[in-house]
């Protein structure tokens, strides 16, 4: 398969993969940019590969996992009318769209490497060893990550109705 169809054929899940990492649209279009430079500059040795969806989507978590350790770039939020584009879309204030912001808030919270198990596990539906050949890791570490992360959202929700309510009781 060449470079141009793999692209086009795993741009999107590329795209919503690298969202779901890091909830931002510009920044998982930046990282899945970056990485498809690097992967095209490779192709010739990862299209050789059983499986080179899962290499560039571990080059992809990589590159989600380093952003971190690279110099802080300032980046300057543009609205909609400034880019002179369509309108903003509508913001639904139902609970579905409450409950996903609830979410992303509360993912946002874990560290990086957390983060990528829970997604790699419940939205990439991947198993333990695979999830451990994406972040170069055991499959007991991705079992301890996870296992954190999700202590970490159950205390965080129940700790949030307190907080909530003002009575100031940490559960």
């Amino acid at each position: 398969m060449r470079f141009e169809e793999f692209a086009a054929a795993r741009m999107s899940s590329l795209l919503r993969y690298a969202f779901m990492l890091c909830g931002d649209r510009e920044l998982a279009r930046d990282m899945t940019q970056e990485v498809l430079i690097r992967a095209l500059v490779k192709w010739r040795r990862i299209e050789r590969l059983d499986r080179p969806d899962a290499y560039v989507r571990t080059m992809l978590t990589n590159e989600f996992l380093s952003l971190r350790r690279r110099k802080a770039v300032a980046t300057v939020a543009l609205t909609y009318d400034a880019l002179d584009g369509p309108a903003a879309p509508a913001v639904r204030p139902d609970d579905a769209y409450a409950d996903r912001t609830d979410l992303w808030q509360r993912l946002g919270t874990l560290p990086r490497r957390q983060r990528a198990v829970i997604v790699l596990r419940y939205y990439e539906d991947l198993s333990d060893a695979e999830i451990a050949d994406v972040l170069g890791c055991g499959a007991s570490t991705v079992r301890a990550y996870a296992t954190r992360a999700l202590a970490t959202l159950r205390v965080d929700m129940t700790k949030t109705p307190a907080l909530a309510t003002g009575d100031g009781e940490g559960r």
